[in-house]
């Protein structure tokens, strides 16, 4: 093999080496071709969240929720994690955690209380990876239940449940 024949062979072989799944921008985005997951179910007691398709569950994961986790969240800033019956309505890949999966709280009935209490009822609720900020990684490392209403999981398991869940599949977030 002359010179450059071996040249362009390396060359070639570095920039596939470059985009394999192995690099970490690549990994954050698996592809998934199991049974379609149907249903998201968050136990919010047992900080686990479930993947399900119908009845079986595909999936299990571990969570961390607001920094006020116990009952329904009512309005912004409370530290509430929602309670109830929401949908996947849309994902952000470049989220200021890693990843990250949208909940459509607030719903009508959230609103409604919020508005009737005189406050706001919030937003922005989302199923996230781990801060990409280094200064808020290790303070939600010191504790757990640390975001503001969110439900957080590892960056391995939100990269798995960012390739598995579609928007409009149905989220339970139950007490």
């Amino acid at each position: 093999m002359n010179r450059r024949a071996f040249g362009f062979g390396a060359a070639a072989s570095l920039a596939l080496a470059g985009c394999s799944r192995t690099g970490s921008a690549a990994r954050r985005f698996q592809f998934y071709e199991g049974p379609q997951v149907t249903s998201v179910v968050i136990n919010k007691s047992s900080r686990k969240l479930y993947l399900l398709h119908y009845e079986e569950v595909l999936r299990e994961y571990d969570v961390d929720l607001g920094f006020a986790p116990q009952g329904h969240k009512q309005f912004e800033g409370d530290g509430k994690t929602p309670e109830g019956t929401y949908v996947i309505d849309r994902r952000n890949p470049n989220s200021r955690y890693h990843l990250s999966v949208g909940i459509s709280y607030p719903n009508v009935q959230d609103q409604t209380a919020a508005q009737a209490a005189g406050k706001k009822p919030g937003g922005e609720i989302f199923i996230h990876g781990q801060p990409n900020n280094p200064k808020e990684r290790k303070r939600a490392a010191r504790v757990s239940d640390w975001t503001a209403g969110c439900i957080a999981v590892s960056n391995d398991d939100i990269e798995e449940i960012y390739a598995m869940v579609q928007d409009g599949t149905t989220i339970a977030l139950r007490p």
